[in-house]
């Protein structure tokens, strides 16, 4: 991609959400956020601040930077920290997330707002996470030689970088002082372009991130006594396709007497009346809270609990003996299965898995499997729940997959560190 078919993308690109801001929520969220953001963010940075600037995409990219912006903010109490979101469903989440000093929108790329946007900003580092390539964001930091790093990044061959049509993407690959991968294939793929200088293997910052809300996991009075000592399916991040699977596989008279936590990927009133709709007589969470009714036979429609609320999935994976992660049927494919596995608990999600080198791996490590319909769900249940050694060799798998991950965090800040990123002052 040439920097002309670039800059016209970018024009396309906002003439597009310009358009469906006339009949979509969030284009028009995307837009409003975006109105005189130099501006705004001149009145809240000072010219005395020292700013660390850190950049995602969106929530899952949020989550991937979170243990080094933490760390980094432990480490530097001196500076400030800029954190920005491109779409909306990160940004309004995360909006007043206290580990940051500010957060905002990332302005659409354009070599006079790039500018405009570094002047007020003044980072002394910049670090985007895992997938975000902005041309002359970049191509900016880099003029002004400002440390620019790309944290728990993943590569593909088939991806334009590698590409002969990629010298585009190449530069902005450049434009990083070092990039931080996940893997060794990812390493490779960048030394086959003579970037293999600038490059650290130093793993995914999610099993850091995963490690530490479990550490910090809570009690859930409420669910434990929905529970009242039934085996527990915990089924997080869930999409149609999903529970239709679920379903009917929990359908089967013999396993009567699990019982399912459903938080699905989506919230809304449509979407959970839907569900009591799909799970006739279930529970929502609310319900339960406001006023707990005492199960009955537990084979009864009332073994479903529906979370209706934001923010409790992480904790709730504890309280399955097995997980189901959602996903798996879409077409982007399974979500982060490392919220499961960081428990200890056997993770089945749908046949989507392969572009997600946690799930693969995990797999491949013996804590997870894939099931294609509802029969096989149903027979993976009834095997964990009646056999004990596969449920605690799958448990085991899923423990020692995620310890064996964790540390990314740690090399990254070991960098900053030993190059002096922050201590030029």
């Amino acid at each position: 991609m040439s920097l002309l078919v670039y800059s016209v993308f970018l024009k396309i690109y906002i003439l597009g959400i310009r358009l469906a801001a006339l009949y979509n929520p969030k284009a028009r969220q995307w837009l409003a956020g975006r109105r005189s953001l130099p501006e705004k963010l001149a009145g809240l940075i000072r010219p005395a601040d020292r700013v660390i600037w850190f950049h995602c995409a969106s929530l899952g990219e949020f989550e991937q930077g979170r243990p080094v912006m933490e760390a980094m903010r432990s480490a530097f109490p001196g500076h400030r920290i800029l954190l920005t979101f491109f779409s909306p469903s990160g940004y309004e989440v995360r909006k007043d997330y206290e580990g940051a000093d500010w957060v905002s929108y990332l302005p659409l790329d354009s070599p006079g707002m790039a500018g405009r946007f570094l002047d007020v900003v003044h980072p002394e580092l910049v670090v985007f996470i895992k997938y975000e390539f902005w041309y002359y964001y970049l191509a900016e930091s880099a003029r002004r030689k400002i440390p620019l790093l790309l944290v728990s990044a993943v590569f593909r061959p088939g991806q334009p970088f590698f590409r002969w049509y990629g010298a585009l993407h190449r530069r902005m690959l450049a434009c990083y002082s070092h990039v931080f991968v996940q893997d060794e294939s990812s390493a490779s793929l960048l030394a086959s372009r003579g970037l293999g200088s600038a490059c650290t293997v130093s793993g995914d910052t999610r099993f850091d991130r995963v490690a530490a809300i479990a550490s910090r996991a809570i009690d859930i009075p409420s669910v434990e006594s929905f529970l009242d000592g039934a085996p527990c399916l915990v089924a997080g991040s869930t999409w149609k396709q999903d529970e239709q699977v679920l379903r009917e596989a929990l359908a089967d008279p013999r396993l009567g007497q699990l019982r399912l936590i459903l938080a699905p990927h989506q919230l809304g009133e449509d979407r959970l009346a839907g569900l009591e709709q799909t799970f006739p007589g279930a529970w929502r969470y609310s319900s339960l809270v406001a006023g707990p009714r005492q199960p009955g036979d537990l084979r009864d429609p009332s073994r479903v609990l529906i979370i209706d609320n934001m923010g409790m999935l992480a904790s709730l994976y504890r309280y399955g003996r097995i997980c189901y992660v959602g996903g798996g049927f879409t077409r982007d494919g399974v979500h982060n299965v490392l919220e499961a596995a960081v428990y200890g608990r056997p993770v089945l999600m749908g046949p989507r898995y392969q572009k997600y080198r946690e799930a693969t791996g995990l797999i491949e490590a013996g804590g997870a499997a894939a099931i294609r319909q509802p029969e096989e769900l149903t027979a993976r249940l009834l095997g964990l729940l009646s056999g004990p050694e596969e449920l605690a060799r799958m448990e085991e798998a899923s423990r020692r997959f995620v310890e064996s991950g964790r540390g990314a965090c740690e090399r990254v800040m070991q960098y900053i560190q030993e190059k002096r990123l922050l201590t030029s002052r």
